[in-house]
């Protein structure tokens, strides 16, 4: 069993949008800090986008292409991206942080992890 798990992913054109989700089913998401993390084919993990636990962030944060939010009542927590690009390829991962925190340059300092959702962006 996995206290949280991605899904969403699959094969999507350039140009188009994809909402990946994170379900917490042993965490209550929303006293975590939350980070998306994507690792490409021959790369290393490196952070998307991450926010802090419900008191202390916004219910929404933008960046680029990126936009992670937050829905309490479902337990889960969003990433959209937005005009994908054959770079944004790879596993997405979530995260999340104990102390609420936020930490998308610094990977190891999460807690929890889910298995990752695959996604794939043709031509």
């Amino acid at each position: 069993q996995r206290d949280l798990v991605e899904s969403g992913g699959g094969l999507v054109q350039p140009g188009t949008s994809l909402r990946l989700s994170c379900t917490g089913s042993g965490l209550a998401l929303d006293f975590y800090g939350i980070g998306w993390f994507r690792q490409g084919s021959g790369k290393a993990r490196e952070g998307v986008l991450c926010m802090g636990k419900k008191s202390t962030s916004s219910e929404e944060v933008k960046q680029d292409r990126f936009t992670i939010s937050r829905d309490s009542d479902k337990n889960t927590v969003y990433l959209q991206i937005d005009d994908v690009t054959p770079d944004d390829a790879g596993v997405y991962y979530c995260a999340a942080d104990r102390k609420g925190e936020t930490h998308c340059q610094h990977a190891a300092w999460y807690d929890y992890w889910g298995q990752g959702t695959q996604v794939t962006v043709s031509s």
